[in-house]
């Protein structure tokens, strides 16, 4: 026979492990199932994701436009696929307007070059052409070649340094995967949010979130004036560098 003593524990216990049981959260609290995610068909290494808008898959240009007259045809190489610079028709744009989105672009520069520094395989991707100068992510040979740290391949020209030098040697495809937030601005003008960029270069994280300090400027400092949506520009720096495989997805 269980004393009284032993009748209180056990009533203590189980008076316990109810309230323990009562204090246990259920999981299905905190399930979501509404809204559902997008389906999309994933991309592969020739094909964008299916809610890509598709700048350049090899046949054509018709997606860019003369940055400097963008009522003429861009005035590029389109051959065996690529997109190449042809030196001194001037830089290309998109005829298409975005804000935030996500690119994917390979380029490569010749294999054969016999300049040093910035004349070596030298473009550049704005991830927005912004009022004129835009916000440039360098392209250049930097496998094997040194300039200024600012001014190398994946950095945000003459502000950020890329993390590390993730270059493939000169005639070898490379890419760029970047995340772009377009800055805000008020009524007034005034910078209420600057722009972000997270890039990655042949694989390899090269921009973290970093916040600009305005557009890109060759010399001076950068600094903000106010514009809303505006087209993506690729550089004509004078090398013949060439470009695939490029499409982005607006955000």
């Amino acid at each position: 026979m269980m004393s009284k003593l032993g009748v209180a524990v056990v009533g203590m216990s189980m008076m316990l492990q109810a309230v323990a049981q009562e204090a246990r959260p259920d999981p299905k609290a905190t399930e979501a199932w509404t809204p559902e995610p997008a389906r999309i068909v994933p991309g592969t290494a020739t094909r964008a994701p299916s809610d890509a808008v598709v700048l350049f898959d090899g046949t054509d240009a018709r997606e860019w436009v003369s940055a400097a007259s963008p009522a003429k045809a861009a005035g590029w190489t389109v051959a065996d696929g690529t997109l190449t610079v042809r030196g001194g028709s001037g830089d290309i744009q998109t005829r298409r307007t975005f804000t935030d989105y996500q690119i994917h672009l390979e380029w490569r520069v010749p294999a054969t070059l016999t300049g040093t520094g910035q004349a070596r395989g030298n473009s550049g991707l704005f991830l927005s052409t912004g009022t004129g100068n835009g916000y440039e992510l360098q392209i250049l040979d930097c496998a094997d070649n040194k300039t200024y740290v600012n001014g190398q391949a994946a950095s945000i020209y003459k502000q950020h340094v890329p993390l590390v030098n993730a270059c493939a040697a000169a005639g070898e495809w490379q890419t760029y995967d970047v995340i772009w937030t377009a800055p805000r601005f008020g009524a007034d003008g005034a910078l209420v949010s600057p722009a972000y960029v997270t890039a990655l270069h042949n694989g390899v994280l090269v921009q973290n979130h970093v916040a600009l300090t305005g557009e890109s400027l060759h010399a001076g400092r950068p600094a903000y004036r106010k514009h809303g949506a505006a087209p993506i520009k690729l550089q004509d720096h004078g090398d013949a560098v060439s470009f695939r495989n490029i499409w982005v997805r607006p955000l």
